[in-house]
């Protein structure tokens, strides 16, 4: 007796679950000092009290940041077979379990304060999500969805079209240089540096980290301006190597699509898409980052050929196989991780930030920092996998993806 077809996996799922971990380093930020709670035994420690303030931001913050959670678990148990209560039931489960062991842990961190009516918000806004979530399946969103997907993408390609999703948040994070993400070297250089304070053996390891981190610093801003300016000019990026980076920082997204997507005409739109993306995401960021009259600052001389020709080459592979592609796009990405990492930091980075006047927008700053630092490599480890693997996906017939959904 033949299997029943199998359901594809749906890309609800990852992003259920990357978005899980940036609710738990938001309602955690900054994650630092962690201590036991004074005076707080075990089963004080489970509780949460209730405040006798209101704080308007928190409960709309909590509300909000919530309802994104509530539909995406919906939609994934319901995408994966679950019948409409038992889903809305598990989302709204695992939705207050976060909240609430997320209230717990912040009791060990000083400065936050845990409260139950931070948990009865966070749970409002995941039964809104739910809400939201079976509004649109009963208005048919969900059917129309998955024959879009179907019809555009290959049915293994649930995880690259999450890596799609959050590249854009990625790119509000202040770069080297346009489109260049995965500059994770100097956080992990202060990392080591912490690590090895004080341990014998590491001795010299520390002192060549602690060289490294006063030359960039240096150059973000810890001495005066007269220095800071002259550090900022010698550690500039030439324009060739900027212009590098940023094509590749937009080829790495596209071929990325290009691994999930049937060659085509499709593959022109999201090309057209991806560019569109490129250039509001890197505007909303200067413009957020260093006010609006600079919201085009990042369009330096060599921008604009980079994107050009980066734009160019990509229509030209719009006829390469997916698995061609995803070859491809394993080479730019490892390019693009290499030449950030020879980037300097961004020299009035740390100073703007300082004098932020959206400070309530820190926490969400740090995600888009993260995802900046993080979409490269996990988009580089999801190209492994693909190029590893003995098959590229489900064929195509007709332009369109023959699917097992």
């Amino acid at each position: 007796m033949p299997l029943p077809p199998r359901r594809p996996p749906s890309s609800t799922v990852p992003l259920a679950a990357v978005y899980t971990v940036l609710v738990l380093y938001a309602s955690l930020y900054p994650g630092t000092g962690w201590r036991w709670p004074p005076g707080l035994d075990l089963p004080e420690l489970l509780r949460l009290p209730w405040p006798p303030w209101i704080d308007d931001f928190d409960i709309w913050s909590n509300l909000a940041g919530y309802l994104p959670l509530g539909a995406l678990l919906t939609v994934a148990a319901r995408r994966s077979g679950w019948r409409t209560l038992p889903a809305v039931a598990l989302a709204l489960l695992l939705a207050a379990a976060l909240s609430w062991s997320c209230e717990v842990l912040q009791q060990f961190l000083p400065g936050r304060h845990p409260s139950l009516k931070d948990l009865a918000a966070n749970v409002g806004g995941a039964a809104a999500g739910t809400v939201l979530a079976l509004a649109g399946q009963a208005l048919g969103l969900d059917d129309r969805w998955h024959s879009l997907r179907q019809r555009w993408f290959a049915s293994d390609g649930a995880w690259a079209m999450a890596l799609l999703a959050l590249w854009p948040l990625g790119l509000l994070f202040p770069a080297p240089a346009p489109l260049g993400l995965g500059q994770i070297g100097p956080w992990l250089r202060a990392t080591a540096l912490d690590w090895t304070a004080g341990v014998p053996w590491a001795a010299e390891l520390h002192e060549l980290l602690a060289g490294t981190l006063a030359d960039s610093a240096s150059a973000g801003g810890v001495v005066g301006a007269a220095a800071r300016g002259a550090a900022a000019a010698a550690a500039r990026l030439p324009p060739l190597g900027e212009g590098v980076i940023t094509a590749l920082g937009l080829l790495a997204p596209v071929l990325l699509a290009y691994a999930v997507m049937a060659p085509g005409l499709r593959r022109i739109a999201a090309l057209l898409v991806l560019v569109g993306l490129a250039v509001t995401g890197m505007t909303l960021s200067t413009w957020l980052n260093f006010g609006p009259q600079h919201a085009l600052t990042w369009l330096a001389p060599s921008t604009l050929p980079a994107l050009a020709a980066a734009t160019l080459l990509a229509a030209a592979l719009t006829v390469v196989p997916r698995r061609l592609a995803a070859a491809l796009g394993l080479v730019v990405m490892t390019g693009l991780v290499a030449a950030v990492a020879q980037a300097p930091a961004d020299p009035y980075f740390a100073h703007n930030l300082r004098a932020w006047q959206q400070g309530e927008f820190v926490r969400f700053h740090g995600l888009s920092q993260w995802l900046g630092w993080l979409w490269p490599w996990a988009a580089l480890a999801w190209l492994i996998g693909r190029t590893a693997g003995r098959t590229a996906g489900p064929t195509a017939r007709g332009g369109s993806l023959q699917s097992h959904g």
